[in-house]
């Protein structure tokens, strides 16, 4: 096991100490919340930094990366939800999109060609961790910080949609690139298997 991995496995450990963390009330046990949430979230940078700078990039490491992203986030905002501090439908919105590129990372992994992060998918998990914890600090600590929270959790319900759309529409795109490749290949063979015996016909005479 590298260490990108490492890093990787090591964000899925974090995820329940958040949510313990976030559940718990205490004195600082939302500081506590905070800076476990966004050490975890910092692996999730040094674990594709170092996969590309050392040359591990695996496939393993490309599918588990993404599932330790939206186990972290997904408890982060269940958790923030049962606290009252995020509406149940823009979380039903991220996690459901969080379900969907799942769904459909595993049908063209079946299919033989994996789905990478995008861009947009990379500006909505920025967008996730500063609401996050930006809505973590302001439910107990700092009020005045909740138009801030709402504004970033309305960017990262965008950039969800707008990222699952992307998604869906490279992966159709591949999907119908490959099917017009073997319609062309069969095309093709049967050219070939119609001129054979032409050929053979021309040979013999």
């Amino acid at each position: 096991m590298n260490l990108p991995i490492s890093l990787t496995l090591l964000r899925i450990f974090f995820v329940p100490i958040v949510v313990v963390l976030l559940l718990t009330k205490g004195g600082n046990m939302n500081l506590w919340a905070v800076g476990v949430f966004l050490l975890a979230a910092v692996t999730d940078l040094l674990d594709g930094y170092l996969a590309r700078k050392r040359g591990q990039i695996t496939t393993l490491g490309i599918l588990l990366d993404p599932i330790a992203d939206k186990l972290l986030t997904s408890a982060a905002f269940i958790s923030l939800t049962e606290l009252h501090l995020v509406p149940a439908w823009m979380v039903v919105i991220i996690i459901g999109r969080e379900f969907a590129v799942s769904g459909l990372r595993s049908i063209a992994s079946s299919e033989g060609f994996l789905v990478e992060a995008s861009e947009l998918g990379k500006t909505k998990m920025v967008f996730q961790v500063v609401a996050i914890t930006t809505i973590i600090l302001e439910g107990r600590r700092f009020p005045f910080l909740h138009p801030l929270g709402l504004v970033l959790l309305w960017m990262v319900v965008l950039f969800a949609v707008a990222s699952a759309g992307q998604y869906f529409w490279n992966f159709w795109k591949r999907l119908d690139e490959r099917v017009k490749h073997r319609a062309s290949l069969r095309v093709v063979m049967i050219e070939t298997s119609e001129k054979a015996p032409e050929e053979k016909d021309v040979a013999a005479n």
